[in-house]
């Protein structure tokens, strides 16, 4: 019960005003996927790297992030602003095995691809990360800047 609560208030902190997911969370991916305005690919790989590392988005832009996981274990593309992440990460050390899921966020098996698309509703910086237990603190991070 008490990780059910922590889990409901990280992901509430994701879903701050900083970041937005595209309108209703209840279609279906393909209809989230039709109202993307840009496709940006982004690679992972097991020397804890996305590829690229900076992305560059306008105000109202509405991205499909294509996640690639080039590596052979597996790694994770999650969206937010860095004390977000930082605080989910530090929660993911303690409990490595935790099932989560979100809008900003795409868990992907070695050798497989997943998506993300999201609306970018406020300029400012966002970033990205991996928060497989580890891979945030070993360097695993980007940086969205929405102009």
């Amino acid at each position: 019960m008490k990780r059910s609560m922590v889990l409901g208030a990280v992901l509430m902190a994701l879903a701050s005003p900083a970041v937005q997911a595209h309108g209703d969370q209840h279609h279906a991916p393909a209809a989230r996927t039709a109202a993307a305005t840009r496709t940006i690919q982004i690679e992972m790989t097991d020397q804890m790297r996305f590829t690229p590392s900076q992305v560059s988005v306008k105000r109202g832009d509405s991205v499909r992030f294509v996640v690639i996981n080039r590596g052979a274990v597996m790694h994770e593309m999650v969206i937010g602003t860095m004390a977000d992440l930082k605080q989910h990460a530090e929660h993911m050390k303690r409990h490595p095995n935790m099932k989560h899921a979100a809008a900003n966020m795409a868990h992907v098996a070695p050798g497989r691809t997943g998506e993300i698309v999201w609306q970018f509703s406020t300029a400012g910086e966002l970033y990205f990360g991996c928060l497989v237990a580890g891979h945030f603190d070993a360097g695993m991070i980007g940086k969205l800047v929405v102009e």
